[in-house]
């Protein structure tokens, strides 16, 4: 079942469209991870994060990604439209553990779920670094609380 009611989470509706499909007319399963990475967009979008990077206005913004999981559980069918909801699943001192579902318009029911591993790395080295205390401080409300 999707995150629970206590946890803020960002959420985008998206078309599927036919050549989304496989040969079986299912949702081809990289388009799940397509999904989701316009989502996670469209959310730092929704944080005031946009165009093109600059470490002077937003040294959090380089970041890499470490790893992406994800179960599908149940099939999306033809096309159709979808939602994708993310929140933080864990905050690290230069990760970010985004957790995913992606679901009907019209039930709280998960096709899929899964998680995406970032990591803050310096412009320059392309090393990990630190979050900065601005971005801790803006990123805090979407943190899932242990247990929620």
């Amino acid at each position: 079942m999707s995150v629970s009611s206590g946890v803020r989470f960002h959420e985008q509706t998206h078309g599927v469209y036919f050549d989304d499909l496989d040969a079986f007319q299912i949702l081809h399963n990289a388009r799940y991870l397509l999904l989701f990475e316009r989502t996670i967009g469209h959310f730092w979008g929704h944080l005031g994060w946009g165009g093109t990077l600059d470490v002077q206005k937003n040294p959090d913004q380089f970041h890499l990604v470490a790893s992406n999981h994800v179960d599908y559980l149940r099939p999306v069918v033809g096309v159709s439209q979808v939602r994708v909801r993310v929140w933080v699943e864990k905050l690290g001192r230069s990760s970010l553990t985004f957790g995913f579902a992606l679901l009907p318009l019209d039930l709280d029911i998960d096709y899929a779920t899964g998680t995406r591993t970032v990591v803050r790395v310096d412009s320059g080295t392309r090393h990990p670094t630190p979050w900065t205390e601005s971005f801790r401080a803006q990123i805090k409300p979407w943190v899932k609380v242990p247990g929620a």
